[in-house]
């Protein structure tokens, strides 16, 4: 049956400068200065988070050092992090939205898509420029903190919108205007299009949207693999991934945790306390989550902010700290050198390439059925324990070595917040 709607009408509202915005709000004093949120410098989590139009204004940026942001703006008031807030605001925001619609997907606490392809008013299909004024309106007056509000045919035109014109505005991209709009802005400025993406394009002669969407097929292939394609297609308009229902979970395909250590990491035993922190935290969701992973990346920060990551395959799906640490550790050994030898500021393990816990497994020279078995079994036990006594009331003995790293949890010091990925279109 063919749908009686000649296109599909889809919105996604940005909540501008979420947190400092929020901060704000909430302390009236703040307002007109140049106001920041940052990480403790006391947890060496001394960068910005987020920063107000002003404070933008002067130069501070998402994710530089605070001295940094000092240097560029002496005057800049920082804020720790309040993430309850956050959420708070967060919510109130989508109640609002859903006003409009039930389809109303998060990306992250401070976006959301909305379809209001289903929307009536005066018996015809609701202009999609009016619905997101007054949703921008609204969010102004009954929150107190403003959005901006991209409108097109498709999530990944709205999105782009969103960032066209901040704060406090509404941008349409329209199937009669996107070439003309969007086709001469740098292929970065498209979702999904980070910074390796973009050097790769670039080096092909790939600069702007419009020669992404003019791209070869197969040049794109050799240098991004499938996603140059689904990229093309993005910028030609032709994303077709729909708007999920409001509270519908999406399929998690990894799980991953990263932290910045309490202090810098200066040899392989300091390196291999914190990566088993890490995995406990790792495994722990997974089993949560009733799944295996069956391959693991290592990613490193130096000191000097130099990044590098390196994956692998596992022997056997698996949901154990030990068996992820040890991959973990082994993969640090093999990429040390491209750090420079330096010392690591932050480092990361992230799981991935999923699948249930009880699905079928190919049996494995590498592990008898009696250690899985074991090994399940004390998991369980360990995560009983967790949950009734608190996530450190069992530690592994590798962490107590250490006095640095005696009360460190990546599990509670990382709160992750859900965020969208790319779906296959």
């Amino acid at each position: 049956m063919k749908s009686v709607f000649k296109e599909r009408v889809i919105l996604h509202a940005d909540i501008n400068n979420c947190y400092a915005s929020i901060e704000c709000r909430m302390n009236p004093s703040l307002r007109g200065k140049a106001v920041a949120v940052a990480g403790s410098i006391e947890d060496r989590h001394g960068i910005i988070l987020a920063k107000n139009e002003k404070a933008k204004a002067m130069g501070v940026k998402t994710g530089e050092a605070i001295w940094e942001a000092r240097i560029k703006c002496p005057d800049l008031v920082l804020c720790k992090p309040h993430y309850d807030l956050y959420l708070k605001f967060s919510k109130a925001a989508r109640k609002i939205y859903s006003d409009y619609t039930d389809r109303i997907e998060p990306f992250g606490l401070d976006e959301a898509w909305l379809d209001i392809t289903g929307l009536f008013r005066n018996g015809s299909q609701a202009n999609g420029e009016e619905i997101a004024q007054e949703i921008r309106s609204r969010v102004k007056k009954e929150l107190g903190i403003t959005v901006s509000v991209g409108v097109s045919f498709n999530k990944i035109f709205a999105k782009l919108g969103s960032d066209l014109k901040k704060p406090d505005a509404v941008t349409v991209i329209s199937r009669e205007n996107f070439r003309e709009k969007i086709w001469g802005l740098n292929a970065d400025e498209l979702i999904y299009v980070g910074r390796h993406t973009r050097e790769r394009l670039k080096n092909r002669g790939v600069i702007t949207i419009g020669d992404l969407a003019r791209a070869d097929d197969r040049m794109l292939t050799c240098a991004l693999g499938v996603n140059g394609i689904k990229l093309k297609r993005f910028a030609m308009g032709e994303d077709k991934s729909p708007v999920a229902f409001d509270g519908e979970k999406s399929e998690v395909k990894s799980v991953s945790n990263s932290t910045t250590s309490p202090r810098d990491l200066c040899n392989d035993a300091d390196v291999k306390v914190v990566l088993y922190a890490l995995a406990e935290s790792v495994a722990m969701r997974l089993r949560d989550m009733k799944v295996k992973a069956q391959a693991i990346t290592v990613s490193v920060r130096s000191k000097t902010l130099n990044t590098y990551s390196r994956q692998r395959h596992t022997h056997f799906p698996t949901n154990d700290a030990k068996d992820i640490a040890i991959t973990a550790f082994e993969l640090y050994k093999e990429s040390f050198s491209k750090s420079g030898g330096q010392p690591i500021r932050s480092i990361g393990i992230h799981a991935g390439d999923l699948t249930g816990e009880d699905s079928c497994e190919q049996l494995t020279l590498f592990e008898s059925i009696e250690n899985s078995l074991k090994k399940k079994s004390l998991n369980t036990a360990v995560d009983a324990l967790r949950k009734r006594y608190g996530y450190l009331c069992v530690t592994r003995g590798i962490i107590l070595s250490d006095d640095d790293f005696r009360s460190f949890s990546t599990r509670i010091q990382n709160e992750v917040h859900p965020v969208g990925f790319m779906k296959s279109v």
